[in-house]
């Protein structure tokens, strides 16, 4: 991993910052997702299929596996401290996961430059670890001037 000096970079999250995090994450919470880790760089969170998470073909929608990958990558990305938004992201599907599965989600910093991150998320059923998709996260840090009033650069 390449990352920017450990003096251009807030210190780490702390239990306290990544549980308010969480706290105020109610879309994740109403998927029914848990944080299971929270590191410099690096978060897993975990989510059953449900049946409501179901598309016409009785396969979980991409846009559930999407957001689980999406949350895995918030905390990998706001890990360092400051405020750290989305500037896009891809994501490739290469197996279905079924309705009763548990995905969990695996987030890793790949590049910190500046105010710019770039961050990869497996996605893997549990049990039989199959990978079901591979998301690619960019990110951006707020300036201080813009994290409080909602801009998004």
């Amino acid at each position: 991993m390449d990352s920017a000096s450990p003096g251009a970079t807030p210190p780490p999250m702390d239990r306290a910052r990544g549980s308010d995090l969480w706290d105020q994450d109610q879309a994740s919470q109403w998927l029914g997702m848990a944080l299971l880790e929270v590191s410099p760089g690096r978060s897993r969170v975990e989510m059953q299929i449900t049946p409501r998470m179901a598309n016409g073909h009785g396969i979980c929608h991409g846009g559930m596996i999407f957001a689980l990958a999406d949350t895995a990558f918030a905390f990998a990305s706001n890990s360092r401290g400051g405020t750290v938004l989305a500037a896009g992201a891809t994501v490739d599907f290469l197996s279905p996961a079924a309705v009763g599965e548990m995905l969990e989600a695996t987030a890793t910093e790949r590049q910190l430059q500046g105010r710019s991150g770039i961050y990869d998320v497996t996605v893997r059923e549990s049990a039989s670890q199959r990978v079901v998709a591979e998301f690619r996260g960019r990110s951006r840090r707020l300036s201080k001037e813009r994290a409080g009033n909602g801009r998004t650069n």
